[in-house]
C-alpha cells in the first residue's frame, strides 16, 4: 500500500473520481486534466532541482512511481487490497502510459494507435488502458500532416498548455520518424532541435510558451521541408542526397547551389543503378559503392577535406532510400 499512496498523493488536490466510473466523454475529460496536472506537478518538482540529472529524474518521478506500484501490484494481485484499488491502479497506469507514449514515441504501433483513438471519439469504449495523449488534448489524427497554421494557432491558445505541449511534441516526433528512411540529414537536424528544446525545458530554462512556440515553428519547418524538392527542381530522392552534400555549409560556398544539384542526381541514378539488396551488409558491395561515390564526387570537384564526411552521408542516406529502390530491380531480374 506504500507504493499505491506514494501515486495517490501526487494527485492530492485533484479529484479523479469521474475517471473511475464516468461515461466515456467524463473518463477521456478526466484524463487530459490528469495529464495535465502531473505534467504540471512534474515541472514544479524540476524547478526545485539544482542538477540536471535531478531536474531530469523529477520529469519521471510519476512514470516511476507507477512503474514500481505496477510490480508490486501484480504480486499481490489476488489480495483483497490489491482489489480495492484495481480501478485506481488501471487509472494510474493509463496517465503513465500515454507520458510514456509521448515521450518515446514507441510502446505501441501507429495502427493500434490510430484504433484507440478511434474506438474513443466514437465512444466505442470505456477503458482508460487504451488512452492517448493526442486523444487527451482532443486531436483526432495522429498524422503530423494535420498541422496547418490554423491547427498549431489552436495548439497555442489551448487552456491546457503542458498537455498541448506533449501532444505537439509527440506529433513532431512521430513525423520526423516518419521521415527518417526519406532524408537522414533533415532527420537528424530535426531530432537535435526537438530535443535541444525538450532539454531547456526540462531545465527550466525556458517558459512552456516559450519551448510551445519553438516547437510550433520547428513543426512548420517540417511541414516547409516536404515542398523543399518541387521548389528546387528536385525529386524527394534528390533533395536527400543534395541535404548529404550540403551538410557542411563550405560545400555551398565553394561549389555553388546548381552544382551540388547535378552531384545529387548523378549519385542518386548511379546508386540506383548499381545497389544489390544485401550492400548494405557485405564489406565488398559497401566498398565499391563507397568508389563509386568519391568517384563523382572528385568529378565535379568537391572540396577534397570534406569529401570523407560527405561520403559516410551520403552512403548513409542511400541505405535509408535503398530498400525502395530494390523492389523494381527484383521484380525486372525475376522476368
Amino acid at each position: 500500500m506504500e507504493k499505491y499512496e506514494v501515486v495517490r498523493d501526487m494527485y492530492h488536490g485533484f479529484d479523479y473520481a469521474s475517471a473511475l466510473g464516468g461515461t466515456p466523454q467524463e473518463r477521456l475529460a478526466m484524463m487530459a486534466g490528469a495529464i495535465e496536472w502531473i505534467l504540471d506537478l512534474q515541472k514544479k518538482l524540476a524547478a526545485k532541482e539544482k542538477t540536471q540529472e535531478g531536474k531530469k529524474d523529477a520529469h519521471r518521478r510519476y512514470q516511476d512511481a507507477v512503474l514500481a506500484l505496477s510490480k508490486a501490484f501484480s504480486l499481490a494481485s489476488a489480495s483483497d487490497e490489491a482489489r480495492e484499488i484495481r480501478e485506481e491502479v488501471g487509472f494510474f497506469q493509463a496517465i503513465r502510459a500515454a507520458l510514456v507514449k509521448s515521450s518515446t514515441g514507441s510502446g505501441v504501433t501507429q495502427q493500434e494507435r490510430e484504433l484507440a483513438i478511434q474506438q474513443i471519439v466514437s465512444r466505442a469504449v470505456v477503458s482508460t488502458e487504451i488512452v492517448d495523449i493526442l486523444a487527451a488534448a482532443g486531436i483526432k489524427s495522429p498524422d503530423i500532416s494535420i498541422l496547418s497554421d490554423e491547427f498549431l494557432a489552436e495548439v497555442q491558445q489551448m487552456e491546457r498548455k503542458n498537455l498541448a505541449l506533449e501532444a505537439l511534441r509527440k506529433l513532431i516526433n512521430d513525423g520526423i520518424r516518419s521521415r527518417s528512411k526519406s532524408n537522414v540529414v533533415q532527420t537528424k537536424a530535426f531530432s537535435e532541435r526537438l530535443e535541444d528544446a525538450v532539454a531547456r525545458y526540462h531545465a527550466n530554462a525556458i517558459t512552456t510558451a516559450e519551448v510551445l512556440q519553438e516547437l510550433i515553428d520547428l513543426a512548420k519547418d517540417i511541414r516547409a521541408a516536404r515542398q523543399r524538392g518541387e521548389e528546387q527542381g528536385l525529386s524527394e530522392d534528390e533533395i536527400a542526397f543534395y541535404d548529404a552534400l550540403a551538410e557542411n555549409e563550405s560545400a555551398i560556398q565553394m561549389m555553388g547551389d546548381d552544382k551540388l544539384k547535378l552531384i545529387a542526381h548523378e549519385l542518386l541514378v548511379s546508386l540506383r543503378e548499381n545497389v544489390s539488396v544485401d550492400w548494405a551488409h557485405r564489406d565488398s558491395a559497401r566498398a565499391r559503392m563507397r568508389v563509386l561515390v568519391k568517384r563523382i564526387l572528385r568529378k565535379y570537384g568537391y572540396p577534397p577535406d570534406l569529401q570523407d564526411a560527405a561520403v559516410q552521408t551520403v552512403l548513409q542516406q542511400a541505405e535509408a532510400l535503398s530498400w525502395t529502390w530494390s523492389m523494381p530491380r527484383s521484380g525486372k531480374s525475376s522476368q
